[in-house]
């Protein structure tokens, strides 16, 4: 198939550090490039892919201070995709509900995959208004909160199969991973470590949006002695990071929508412990993958029968749910799907129209 991957420019695909959207934006891309479809990924010119890059911006724009409408940009993504929509079979989009108004107009089908919270109110109107545009879920749980959109399928996030391993290290302290914000809880995790005493390794992004709620609420954390922030690791440290953990701590307090450090965890044998929210249940297997739980008892519960879970069976599963191959070949799945309803469309304008 004729492939457009559309990317939103904030970050590079793949991103340089932290960027979840855009991390598997590049893991779908190159998988279905290696399963032989003809992909073009509209993208940020410091992007690095095996597909065809058709580059919007010079480089990824929370890169560029000089940029002030990071709209304006988007905008040009959006046309540029238009101008070229006839090469394609099918565009995918990865930018929310930017592509509707425009590309319902168009020939060409189109698939959108949300990546984030969707239990917003003023996404009811838009998903209201847009409700025969194709959207594929990242987790059943995700959906909950628009049973009036069209879905078409749940995808689950998957990762190259060899891209993290599980390394040789001795695991000696307790990991969090991923982005400081009041919903992801890095003071929860702290709390938990010390209930254990044990030690908590954290690497971690501080969004300017978020700079003052970690200067107020989490920065005199990082003072505790058995606390360590490492601060943002790109992924050539992953692996390494978690393979040297007991344990992942997903202590969230939002209802994620999947949540790809559980499954880089995985990847490296090394078992989550995270809270009953979102999409949680669907990425952890309870007692094979890492422990589901309701609250910091229940996590300190966890870590004391880390024990019994298997690392070589965490990667296992890992292998069996979470790869970016099996992820592609669903979305080729989905793509087919909307190629062939466009088509049964069409016919019955036809028919219509003549009889």
């Amino acid at each position: 198939m004729r492939i457009a991957q559309i990317a939103p420019l904030t970050e590079s695909v793949p991103p340089k550090l932290y960027g979840g959207t855009e991390r598997v934006v590049s893991y779908i891309t190159e998988a279905l490039v290696e399963l032989g479809h003809d992909v073009t990924l509209f993208a940020s010119g410091d992007s690095q892919t095996k597909a065809k890059l058709e580059a919007v911006w010079p480089r990824a724009l929370r890169l560029d201070p000089a940029i002030r409408d990071r709209i304006a940009p988007h905008m040009l993504l959006m046309e540029m995709v238009r101008r070229r929509a006839d090469d394609f079979d099918v565009l995918h989009f990865h930018m929310d509900y930017y592509s509707f108004s425009l590309f319902k107009r168009q020939d060409t089908p189109f698939v959108t995959t949300l990546h984030g919270r969707l239990d917003l109110p003023e996404q009811q109107p838009i998903f209201n208004t847009f409700n025969t545009a194709p959207v594929i879920s990242i987790s059943d749980a995700q959906r909950h909160p628009l049973p009036q959109a069209k879905w078409l399928t749940t995808v689950y996030h998957g990762l190259p199969e060899m891209r993290y391993m599980p390394q040789p290290v001795e695991q000696t302290y307790l990991a969090f991973l991923g982005r400081i914000s009041p919903e992801k809880r890095v003071d929860t995790a702290i709390r938990i470590a010390g209930r254990c005493g044990m030690k908590i390794k954290i690497a971690a992004k501080v969004d300017s949006a978020d700079r003052e709620y970690y200067e107020r609420e989490i920065a005199p954390l990082m003072e505790l002695p058995y606390v360590e922030f490492i601060g943002e690791i790109d992924d050539g440290q992953k692996a390494d990071f978690l393979s040297g953990a007991h344990a992942l701590l997903f202590p969230i307090d939002w209802p994620e929508p999947f949540g790809l450090v559980m499954i880089e965890s995985m990847a490296c044998g090394t078992p989550v412990i995270a809270f009953n929210r979102g999409a949680v249940p669907e990425v952890v297997d309870d007692g094979v993958t890492g422990f589901i739980v309701e609250d910091e008892i229940g996590a300190v519960a966890a870590v004391n029968r880390l024990h019994t879970v298997s690392r070589e069976g965490v990667r296992k599963r890992f292998e069996e749910r979470f790869t970016s191959r099996r992820m592609a070949q669903q979305y080729v799945d989905a793509y087919q799907a909307v190629v062939r309803a466009q088509k049964r469309s069409r016919f019955k304008l036809i028919d219509s129209a003549t009889s």
